[in-house]
């Protein structure tokens, strides 16, 4: 795929028009690609679009869920817009979807996400970022099975929320839905990643490529 790293919106250039789920082309209205910066430290990765983000085509925009999350990163220094921005400004954070497709009536099935896999995995490995923040129990638990070395089984993210996780060549932060997250949860969430990660050299957990 080709790259085009300083836009915003699906910087890797990847397929647009993917049909690899039929049920779920049939009926979207778009694919949603990652948006954000391709060198990003921090990546957050949600099940899949809300109809707010597949009208606007892009990750947590488009709806209260979405400028909760745009909220946040602005309060952690990731975003010069307004949580409303239809495309926000972002840096050194990338939002991406276990699934690009919306199916109006229904989440992702596991063959699908499984469809999607191979386009999270290149932003992953293109990116190498330090921290990756699952949102949903979907999100952490498939991002348990590559990352961790705990079961999959044994997270929940409301446990998990505002914690860090350490992985295997990542660190991970969870966070509940934000359509579920109280006024409370996002305040620590947003306390944690300022005390308990940008405090300390969070770099050397990964031991990272360097660019």
């Amino acid at each position: 795929m080709d790259a085009h790293q300083e836009e915003l919106s699906n910087p890797f250039a990847m397929d647009e028009d993917c049909r690899n789920c039929p049920a779920l082309a049939d009926c979207r209205e778009q694919v949603v690609h990652g948006y954000g910066d391709a060198g990003a430290e921090f990546v957050f990765v949600g099940e899949g679009p809300s109809a707010g983000a597949e009208a606007a085509g892009v990750p947590f925009t488009g709806d209260d869920a979405g400028e909760r999350v745009q909220r946040i990163l602005g309060d952690l220094g990731f975003s010069r817009s307004p949580p409303d921005a239809a495309e926000p400004d972002l840096q050194n954070v990338y939002l991406t979807y276990l699934s690009r497709c919306r199916h109006p009536e229904r989440p992702a099935s596991d063959e699908e996400v499984r469809n999607c896999e191979p386009f999270l995995n290149a932003e992953l490995r293109m990116i190498n970022p330090h921290i990756i923040v699952p949102v949903g129990d979907r999100a952490l638990r498939e991002l348990a099975i590559e990352y961790t070395t705990r079961a999959p089984e044994s997270f929940d993210v409301h446990d998990e929320h505002a914690t860090t996780v350490r992985g295997r060549g990542f660190e991970l932060v969870p966070m509940i839905p934000p359509a579920e997250q109280t006024d409370a949860q996002e305040a620590a969430f947003v306390e944690h990643v300022e005390e308990n990660v940008f405090s300390r050299d969070y770099r050397q957990t990964k031991g990272r490529r360097s660019r």
